[in-house]
């Protein structure tokens, strides 16, 4: 068996083999890793900055002790340029200070995202097919997002709160160990009050970002153009309003939480910090009393001065250390999407092929989307051979998984049994650059970017020319139609292509593909959604295009695959029948059975005039627009 065999995709764990906090943090801290250096300077700024801020005080000290008692005009004059000197040489250090750390963390912020979308970008399609697209969304632009205040200011708040805190109790133990003491003596209090805020609102915050990723996926979702169409067609509009408005309800509530929580033991502590100075001087008096030990009036202004110069770096610090704790709840689920295996993983050795023949094989082939279940598997036992040029039709039943078939050659998903080969290589073993050259895909479910057309075709091959352009859109007839409107290639298609008709954003899919000129080309229902006389067009040019190209060809309709050198009916993840088109009608199986059915529908379309016209009436109607603003969804 292939090591590639089985799969170890599992869904983001919610509760369980979390990290305990202190791997989580030295986590967070390898973020920081790279930009050591310009973390280095901010930690020299901070203790410049703090050593400045504590000779203030002592300055003060000698000005109401020395310079005024004694009348010295010079040394008063110079300590007030120092204390001045002091006050501009903080801003300076602040400035740059925040500068720097600010760049340092926006760069740490852009490396988390580029980490998680290049993550996602690795995910297998049943990750996608499980996980809401708001949810996606909301971690990248919501918890990173969350994330900004921690890690761009937090970090060196951090050092330079405490390297404040710890120079100013230095500072003030110089000028009286006693009075250092009194100030000090509630400290361990404040501390564990801060952490159990922190505990409680890291908490919340993990409610609170699951309630906005919720929200995110019910605007997603709602508010595309798919789901506008469907909320106003089913007459649920005012349903998802009062759905949203539940759902934003419960943010105000968690809101309101995340804010309050702790409010009042922090503002206690904030209480006690601020009343510290009338018990300083409280305490002070009674030294100064008779009997007392000597204080100069110097001093205990110098101290009151740094005592109150503490409280704003402590409450700080505490507070610092309550955001932590929240943050630690976002990172975690950010950790999680980096944690997240990746199913279809590019080889430690991957192999190359200059020159893609086009050969595809499958070799035994059992594929389960989840390979833990034990019932039916989805494919089972498929034995195929498409010759370099070649062309296979897979037909069958909905459900039979034909689809599935197509999508395990570009690798969208990886066999669970057996193997897929390109030209006798295993594709599992082949570098992604190989596969996303050889193998070209056109699904029956067409995806366009908000662009115009020109750029739409250009992600296929960025450096096409016009004409390279427009050769493959006439080759997928869809240039007249193009050309007819108002900005031609440079109009605009709209989200997810709703300015264009069902067949016409499948004729754009399929020119997308004929840009690339892939040697194997996947049409997965490439013509469902055209009428009749617009699928026998395109059909003259796919079958242009697949002259000399291994064409792999998933059906519905027969009428698109009766020249296929090869036809394989599917039927329960297994093949039923294979063989020409004439071979399968002879046998009077299967085969016989749809092309049947598909005579019947015809013959029902026929009797009814009005069938087959909507692509033709579409193309007419988005054609005659004067203004590329107007022009309007035509699968309306």
């Amino acid at each position: 068996m292939h090591p590639h065999d089985q799969s170890d995709w599992t869904p983001p764990s919610r509760d369980s083999t979390r990290p305990k906090e202190p791997a989580q943090v030295r986590r967070i801290l390898r973020l920081f890793r790279p930009y050591r250096a310009r973390l280095a300077l901010v930690g020299l700024l901070v203790g410049a900055a703090s050593l400045v801020s504590v000779a203030s005080p002592f300055l003060l000290r000698e000005l109401l002790d020395v310079a005024i008692p004694q009348g010295r005009t010079g040394l008063l004059s110079l300590l007030a340029l120092g204390m001045i000197a002091t006050a501009v040489l903080n801003g300076v250090f602040g400035v740059l200070q925040t500068l720097i750390s600010t760049t340092v963390g926006q760069r740490v912020m852009h490396d988390l995202r580029t980490a998680v979308y290049e993550q996602l970008q690795r995910m297998p399609l049943a990750f996608f097919t499980r996980t809401r697209t708001g949810e996606v969304q909301s971690r990248i632009a919501n918890d990173i997002g969350g994330m900004q205040a921690t890690v761009t200011s937090t970090a060196t708040s951090l050092v330079s709160n405490l390297t404040a805190v710890v120079a100013t109790v230095v500072a003030m133990l110089a000028l009286d160990w006693r009075l250092t003491l009194v100030s000090l003596l509630l400290l361990p209090v404040f501390v564990w009050i801060s952490r159990r805020v922190g505990r409680e609102r890291k908490r919340i915050t993990t409610q609170r970002q699951k309630q906005m990723a919720a929200m995110a996926a019910t605007v997603t979702e709602s508010l595309s153009v798919s789901g506008i169409l469907l909320g106003r067609t089913m007459g649920r509009s005012d349903s998802l309003t009062k759905s949203f408005a539940e759902e934003s309800e419960r943010l105000v509530d968690l809101e309101v939480r995340s804010s309050m929580a702790g409010r009042w033991r922090m503002s206690t502590i904030s209480i006690v910090m601020a009343a510290m100075p009338a018990l300083i001087y409280w305490a002070a008096g009674i030294a100064l009393g008779p009997g007392g030990a000597t204080l100069s009036l110097g001093t205990l202004v110098a101290f009151v001065t740094l005592q109150q110069g503490l409280f704003r770096p402590a409450v700080s610090l505490l507070s610092t250390g309550v955001q932590m704790q929240t943050s630690l709840a976002l990172f975690q689920r950010i950790f999680e999407y980096l944690d997240l295996p990746v199913d279809v993983a590019e080889p430690a050795e991957p192999v190359s092929l200059p020159l893609v023949r086009g050969e595809v094989s499958f070799e035994k082939v059992e594929f389960r989307y989840d390979p833990e279940e034990t019932g039916r598997a989805t494919l089972e036992s498929i034995d195929l051979t498409v010759p370099a040029g070649g062309s296979l039709a897979v037909v069958g039943p909905t459900g039979s998984g034909k689809s599935t078939l197509s999508y395990l050659v570009p690798r969208l998903y990886d066999v669970t049994g057996g193997r897929v080969a390109l030209d006798g290589v295993d594709v599992r073993d082949l570098d992604f650059d190989t596969l996303a050259r050889a193998v070209g895909v056109v699904s029956q479910e067409t995806y366009l970017f908000h662009a115009s057309v020109a750029d739409n075709l250009r992600f296929a091959k960025p450096d096409a020319t016009d004409e390279e352009i427009e050769a493959a859109a006439r080759a997928a007839q869809i240039h007249d139609h193009i050309a007819s409107l108002p900005d031609g290639y440079d109009t605009l298609v709209g989200e997810r292509g709703y300015r264009f008709s069902g067949g016409e954003k499948q004729r754009l899919a399929i020119a997308r593909t004929i840009l690339r000129d892939p040697p194997v080309l996947i049409l997965d229902e490439a013509t469902s959604a055209l009428d009749t006389r617009t699928e026998h067009a395109v059909q003259q040019a796919m079958d242009t295009l697949s002259e000399g190209r291994t064409t792999i060809t998933i059906a519905h309709r027969l009428s698109t695959v009766r020249d296929a050198d090869q036809i394989v009916v599917l039927e329960a993840g297994r093949i039923a029948e294979r063989g020409t088109h004439d071979e399968l009608l002879a046998r009077d199986g299967r085969y016989a059975a749809l092309v049947r059915r598909d005579a019947r529908t015809a013959e029902s379309a026929a009797a009814d005039p009005s069938a087959g016209a909507g692509e033709t009436a579409s193309t007419g109607r988005a054609g005659e627009q004067t203004n590329v603003g107007a022009v309007v969804p035509q699968n309306v």
